[in-house]
């Protein structure tokens, strides 16, 4: 029994910040039906990279739920996506503002189907000041909140963040936050609606670097491999392979010293305390640099390590999902698509007593899940055949036979 399980979320999102925070629901046990247009489905879908014609953006973020794909220009499709949110839990949307009303779905609406729904919403700017109704990408945010003058080898030439993690982390925080508007209702208050943004979470991603501007009234500037504050911290060559190193401490900084060979830096008037050496960034590098230059890179990894001092190899993407440490924990799960492709994905990052959370639903397929939920709602299958035939909802062809199951 997983902790979510028995809680019911209808998921109206697309893309990446809303599917990643479902996916995280689901991951904990609830049952996510993830609401997808007939005419192509969730727009992720038709993103590469591609396996044969599966779309791996979407199969990344889509784990665990169920598809149902539902013509909401309908007058039939909005009633019955009406009586799915009357036995729901929550609803996530990630729409513009005012587009819930548009569909007929707004606050008071949605209080009238359901008083115990929970609707947490997820916009790219908020929903006041003079940019809330611009549309929001993971890129665009990550220019406009800073995130990318920080991000690079110098002020002249700066760089995105190589994953869309402004996307992801909003998905966190909208699951958080939705979990918290659960627990709230467990302890009898009224059902509330919660939100976020990219662009609210991205500005608190910022942590010391926004605090930075906000007190000193100066903007951080870009460091490359170099932690911005702390010193030596970042990454360094080897007489083989780059490896990270991260000398936090005073302690760390005297063990490291004995480590590379070179206890007389400990005492180096340059050096002797953390803003001391983030002042002497460069001189210190390079010492630290021709250290590591004379063993390679598993042999520091492993002595650094061994004294306590976090450091670690420099992997590409290939490199870190078939890496021992990956396979221990448990990360990659082997599910197979209804469509008999056998698929290798990553399970969620959380683990309960632990168990690592399951896989247990491959990413679906569009509509793959359609009968089902319909057949759970009461209707038999000669209604389910004419809402088909009218194109009010979809199933995949390979459930396409009158009375088939997902």
């Amino acid at each position: 029994m997983l902790p979510l399980s028995g809680i019911r979320v209808i998921d109206l999102s697309r893309a990446l910040a809303g599917p990643y925070c479902t996916a995280l629901l689901a991951d904990m046990g609830a049952d996510v039906i993830k609401i997808e247009t007939v005419t192509g489905g969730d727009s992720s879908r038709s993103w590469p990279p591609f396996d044969g014609n599966h779309s791996l953006y979407f199969d990344s973020t889509n784990r665990n739920k169920k598809s149902f794909s539902l013509d909401l220009y309908s007058e039939s499709g909005r009633q019955l996506l009406a009586e799915l949110l009357a036995d729901a839990d929550a609803l996530v949307e990630n729409f513009k503002p005012g587009t819930m009303e548009k569909m007929g779905l707004g606050a008071e609406r949605l209080r009238a189907i359901n008083p115990r729904l929970i609707v947490s919403s997820i916009t790219g700017y908020g929903t006041a000041g003079p940019w809330k109704d611009r549309a929001g990408l993971d890129q665009v945010i990550q220019a406009a909140s800073g995130l990318t003058s920080v991000t690079g080898k110098s002020t002249e030439e700066t760089y995105r963040v190589g994953i869309p993690v402004i996307d992801i982390t909003t998905g966190m925080v909208s699951a958080f936050a939705l979990v918290s508007a659960l627990y709230a209702r467990a302890q009898g208050r009224e059902a509330q609606n919660v939100s976020t943004s990219l662009f609210e979470t991205a500005l608190g991603l910022s942590a010391f670097q926004g605090q930075t501007a906000l007190s000193l009234d100066r903007a951080p500037e870009p460091q490359g491999n170099n932690h911005p504050t702390i010193a030596p911290y970042g990454a360094y060559a080897t007489a083989s392979d780059d490896i990270v190193v991260a000398v936090a401490t005073q302690s760390q900084w005297v063990a490291f010293c004995s480590v590379i060979g070179r206890t007389d830096l400990a005492d180096e008037p340059r050096f002797i305390t953390g803003r001391d050496r983030a002042v002497h960034r460069e001189e210190l590098n390079a010492l630290v640099t021709q250290a590591l230059s004379t063993r390679p890179a598993a042999d520091w990894i492993e002595d650094l390590n061994a004294v306590g001092i976090p450091s670690g190899p420099v992997f590409d993407y290939l490199q870190a999902v078939n890496s021992d440490q990956a396979h221990a924990l448990g990360l990659i799960a082997e599910t197979q698509r209804v469509d008999g492709t056998n698929l290798r994905i990553l399970r969620g990052p959380i683990s309960i007593d632990n168990a690592p959370t399951p896989v247990r639903q491959a990413p679906p397929a569009l509509g793959e899940h359609s009968r089902e939920i319909l057949s759970g709602m009461g209707l038999d299958n000669e209604q389910i055949d004419r809402l088909m035939a009218e194109g009010i909802v979809r199933e995949p062809a390979v459930l396409a036979t009158s009375g088939a199951t997902a």
